[in-house]
């Protein structure tokens, strides 16, 4: 396991950057390194050519020497310029913490699809600092553990700039087939009528244990259901690849659920333009989920980021609940109308539900139903409750209305099919021929 200094900077600019550099020590145990020291200065502004002070890159170098550690963590982005300067003065390996994601998403990375998002990004991000991470990365791509087996894009480092900006153009052509082919997935499942639920939010909220409760409780099938479950893990970034899962509660209408990527703190753009096909998902959703880590401290501050991205995704109009998860974790006196309540019972307690935000723990299972209902107040405003007598022979708009209405009564008469139901207004208008009475 490699050992890392992490460098933190104080720009007084009103950021936590104590939190940050937390943060950031995350990150790298998230890489599989062991932080074994951390620098930090307080500056008024950046400095040109190093990023920190002089005085401070000495202060770093000794303590690197000191420490014995293999790398050198910086919890900013570095332009070419200061990467290649400490690269120089340092004498050990630099990343930034752009880099640290990029390389925590390349190792994350599943699909064909996440590979060559992952691939462009950190392409894109190294063609301007080739000189200052060519240690940096060969490090990576020399280490005997968990920095070995990386992507393409830095497996030849002696690759001079035309070569990559070659293989930049190959990667973005096969990325936009996939994202093609993405496209006409998505159009087919437009095509169903079936609404939309997307989870966003910080890295490490619970998104993928929520998406797996989900499954568990409202899954069409017990045994498919368990094999559609994605992995769950508390770490950052324990998953990457969007996917997508009918959830079909008895009684309410049934959705399709796309879990979508997690931001952070100082998320690099270029990966923000690499999976922005991906996140198409969060775009098009008539639901946004965001959950988010009640426990966690700093929870204003990540839906904050999380809310800044979506507006650069041009996903911010969507309409959006709110889910405190992971608030069975938190004092009582933390959750409206709890305060008193014996930490014991606190799980019996929750759920707190609000008209767009609920307080729940989806690792066990609590305040699920209570979401769906939420979810189900959100759709219903473009429904209509009707009632229709179908004729016997035309048994497919009764299994269509079955399959996209919800269904609250089934009658077999003698002129046919009698369905009391909540469907969508498009629905009522294309069947209204069926209409008992007009509504």
């Amino acid at each position: 396991m490699e050992r890392a200094l992490l460098v933190g900077v104080n720009l007084n600019d009103g950021e936590d950057y104590l939190t940050s550099l937390k943060e950031l020590g995350a990150l790298a145990e998230a890489c599989e390194m062991e932080v074994t020291a951390t620098a930090e200065q307080t500056l008024d502004q950046v400095h040109k050519a190093f990023y920190i002070g002089t005085g401070k890159v000495e202060e770093v170098k000794e303590l690197a020497i000191e420490c014995d550690v293999d790398v050198i963590i910086f919890d900013n982005s570095l332009s070419p310029m200061q990467m290649r300067n400490l690269q120089e003065r340092l004498e050990k390996p630099i990343l930034d913490r752009s880099t640290l994601i990029l390389d925590i998403f390349a190792r994350r990375a599943r699909s064909r699809e996440a590979k060559l998002q992952v691939e462009v990004a950190r392409l894109q991000y190294m063609l301007p600092r080739l000189v200052g991470l060519h240690a940096a990365l060969s490090r990576q791509g020399g280490a005997s553990g968990s920095m070995s087996n990386r992507g393409a894009g830095e497996k030849k480092l002696e690759l001079d700039r035309r070569v990559l900006e070659k293989r930049l153009s190959q990667l973005r052509r096969e990325l936009k087939e996939v994202g093609q082919e993405r496209e006409t997935q998505r159009k087919q499942r437009m095509k169903t009528g079936m609404p939309r639920v997307a989870l966003v939010g910080y890295t490490n909220a619970g998104k993928s244990t929520l998406l797996n409760a989900m499954l568990e409780l409202y899954g069409t099938d017990e045994v498919d259901a368990e094999e559609k479950k994605v992995m769950e893990k508390d770490m950052l970034f324990a998953t990457l690849d969007t996917t997508v899962r009918k959830i079909a509660p008895q009684d309410h209408h049934a959705f399709l659920l796309s879990d979508t990527v997690g931001f952070i703190h100082k998320l690099p753009h270029n990966l923000v333009e690499a999976f922005q096909s991906t996140l198409e998902e969060a775009k098009e959703a008539d639901i946004l989920l965001q959950v988010v880590d009640y426990s966690d401290a700093h929870y204003r501050d990540q839906i904050a980021v999380t809310n800044q991205t979506l507006h650069k995704l041009g996903a911010d109009g969507v309409p959006m609940l709110y889910v405190y998860n992971k608030a069975d974790l938190v004092e009582p006196e933390a959750l409206p109308g709890l305060a008193g309540t014996e930490p014991g019972k606190l799980l019996q307690s929750l759920p707190v539900a609000a008209q767009d935000s609920i307080y729940m723990s989806a690792k066990e299972r609590v305040g699920v139903e209570e979401l769906i209902g939420l979810i189900e107040t959100k759709l219903s405003g473009g429904y209509r409750d009707c009632t229709m007598l179908i004729p016997y022979t035309d048994g497919r708009a009764v299994s269509y209305l079955n399959e996209h209405g919800v269904v609250r009564q089934t009658q077999y008469l003698e002129e046919g099919v009698q369905l009391s139901l909540q469907c969508r207004e498009e629905d009522y208008q294309f069947y209204r021929d069926y209409l008992c009475q007009e509504e």
